[in-house]
């Protein structure tokens, strides 16, 4: 029998995250006005993937809605045992198909289509079994870090909490995401142990199978860390808000939106902006806004879901929601303009 040669794509998003202090799932909190598992779906689709599938567990039943209008599939890791243990609950759904598997966590919101093709690429090019995305970090703190034989090749990944004080000195950390053939996929992470401070699979100890097997294992080095940064507390959901704002903001700019203070505004993606449109400090644009042409939006002003036409001036601190303004409009510092109906 023949399978079909494809790219699956597989997100883990079962666990609780408990260095959040939450009692929502981790992969539910917001980055940039969205579930940061938005943005990771986001960021595979242009793959196109032949099928995309989300690993649930904790508050499923929440992680599924939040994807209700996006083309993904559900498999549900009954209890939490790990990362192989996770993936290795979307075997008998992939019992049908070959070619290669992607596999990503759905905390990583800061992770871009582009770095994700290009690790591909490479591991088609490279005829690899395996692909591991990896990265150099000032502080690896919290992360796995990469083994590396005597020929400088990739070796097998250690866990943080199983590092030894030498391996906590290497810098070259595990980003969490990688290509492995189908084919040598389930095969391997049923030969997995729990022989761990955790007591868990770690989907981490392919990789040395794969090594010690002879099978083709390779590192895929991005020189973006903060693509591949994992939130797993306030602090660095903080972090990778910043970062898309920034993001956001670049992008706007260069397409003719003019900024003061741009590390103070925040223009959610779903929201358009006007050439030679004027954004001062602290200004939010939220929801499904659009503003015309040459507007001027002066400090601290908040739009949520409004139309504004061209040469629209908002003064300051003044706040609107789903108001439709026309052109020319002059509204004076402090306005209030709310209306029951998005526009």
């Amino acid at each position: 029998m023949s399978f079909p040669q494809m790219l699956t794509v597989l997100i883990l998003a079962a666990g609780k995250g408990t260095r959040m202090k939450s009692n929502k799932a981790k992969v539910l909190h917001e980055v940039f006005y969205s579930p940061m598992i938005h943005h990771v779906v986001k960021a595979v689709l242009p793959l196109d993937p032949s099928r995309t599938i989300v690993i649930v567990g904790h508050q499923q039943d929440e992680v599924r809605n939040a994807l209700g209008d996006f083309p993904v599939e559900f498999v549900t890791q009954e209890k939490q045992l790990g990362t192989g243990h996770a993936v290795l609950a979307t075997e008998q759904s992939l019992s049908d198909t070959q070619g290669t598997v992607m596999i990503l966590c759905g905390d990583t919101p800061l992770i871009q289509t582009k770095t994700l093709q290009e690790m591909y690429d490479s591991h088609k090019a490279s005829s690899a079994t395996l692909t591991l995305m990896t990265t150099n970090l000032d502080n690896p703190t919290n992360y796995g870090r990469i083994l590396i034989d005597s020929d400088g090749r990739l070796s097998g990944i250690v866990e943080e909490k199983d590092t030894t004080l030498e391996q906590k000195a290497i810098r070259e950390i595990n980003a969490g995401i990688y290509c492995v053939e189908k084919a040598f996929l389930y095969g391997a992470l049923h030969r997995v142990g729990t022989d761990n401070s955790q007591g868990e699979m770690y989907l981490t100890d392919i990789v040395a199978l794969a090594v010690t097997g002879g099978h083709r294992a390779e590192r895929f080095i991005t020189s973006a860390p903060h693509d591949v940064l994992g939130v797993n507390s306030r602090v660095e959901l903080a972090a990778a808000h910043k970062e898309i704002q920034c993001r956001r903001n670049t992008e706007l700019m260069l397409q003719g939106i003019t900024m003061h203070n741009p590390e103070t505004i925040c223009v959610a993606t779903t929201s358009t902006i006007g050439q030679d449109t004027l954004l001062m400090a602290g200004v939010h644009i939220q929801g499904e806004s659009t503003l015309g042409e040459s507007c001027r939006i002066e400090p601290g002003v908040i739009l949520q879901n409004c139309i504004l036409g061209d040469k629209v001036k908002i003064g300051a601190y003044s706040i609107l929601e789903n108001c439709n303004l026309p052109a020319e409009t002059v509204l004076a510092p402090h306005s209030r303009q709310f209306s029951d109906a998005h526009t």
